[in-house]
């Protein structure tokens, strides 16, 4: 798909405010809602919007700690990753499970309200999962940059 200025432009706008509505965004653009309401259409048909976000501010909620794992999995089991994803995917508390190359196979992000609650879905259901070799946790200590933001 061929992407011009424009979409560029409508692409930046939803970066900075995915609330703003086909009006806003044809004002900003300076254009009308028709063309925007279908340049917007054709980048969802597309795959390169793929939704609008809403960012929570989950420590607000009560979910102060953030555990980065990175996990190896036994890599002689054919179905390991697969085994892995399905029942890691169950763990409420999991928000992200990306798939690596290199020495880690795992990253998955778990949220908690505490130490006591981290360290209950760790023993409980984290050392559950199958084909695990290894495992390091990374605590977030501080957030110094969270964007997916970049120069379209």
């Amino acid at each position: 798909m061929h992407i011009d200025d424009v979409d560029r432009k409508l692409l930046r706008l939803l970066q900075d405010d995915a609330t703003r509505s086909v009006s806003e965004l044809a004002e900003l653009a300076n254009m009308s809602s028709g063309p925007v309401w279908r340049r917007l259409e054709k980048l969802e048909s597309a795959g390169v919007i793929l939704g609008r976000k809403v960012e929570i501010n989950y420590a607000k909620l009560g979910y102060s700690v953030l555990v980065f794992l990175r996990i190896t999995l036994d890599k002689t089991q054919g179905n390991a990753f697969d085994e892995f994803t399905i029942d890691a995917r169950k763990i409420p508390e999991v928000v992200a499970i990306q798939t690596l190359l290199g020495r880690v196979d795992i990253r998955m992000d778990v949220r908690a309200r505490d130490l006591n609650h981290y360290q209950e879905i760790y023993k409980s259901r984290v050392l559950a999962l199958p084909h695990i070799t290894d495992i390091e946790a990374l605590m977030l200590v501080s957030e110094v940059k969270n964007t997916e933001r970049l120069p379209i």
